[in-house]
């Protein structure tokens, strides 16, 4: 016999779950079990579970290169960069 798991959370997190889910040829119930799955394999969470402190330390990295001058890339900047980039991959047969 099959239970119901029914778990609240925010529309975007949930949209943007399924449009992964299904890009990966998954619905986001079978992703949910196989994370199940995957937890009771590992005997626990099947990821680690941490603060973050990688993230801590490159947004004070990030906060004194602008403090000191540096200048970040607008999104704009880094799309023209990326489709350059891509472009000149195909130009040379990469």
């Amino acid at each position: 016999m099959a239970k119901t798991i029914q778990v609240r959370v925010d529309d975007n997190i949930k949209d943007s779950a399924d449009m992964l889910f299904t890009s990966l040829g998954l619905d986001t119930s079978t992703a949910i079990r196989m994370f199940l799955v995957a937890s009771m394999r590992a005997g626990g969470i099947p990821f680690a579970v941490n603060h973050d402190t990688d993230r801590d330390a490159a947004l004070y990295d990030a906060i004194n290169y602008r403090k000191t001058g540096g200048v970040f890339l607008t999104a704009e900047q880094s799309l023209i960069n990326i489709k350059s980039a891509l472009t000149a991959g195909l130009n040379h047969g990469i």
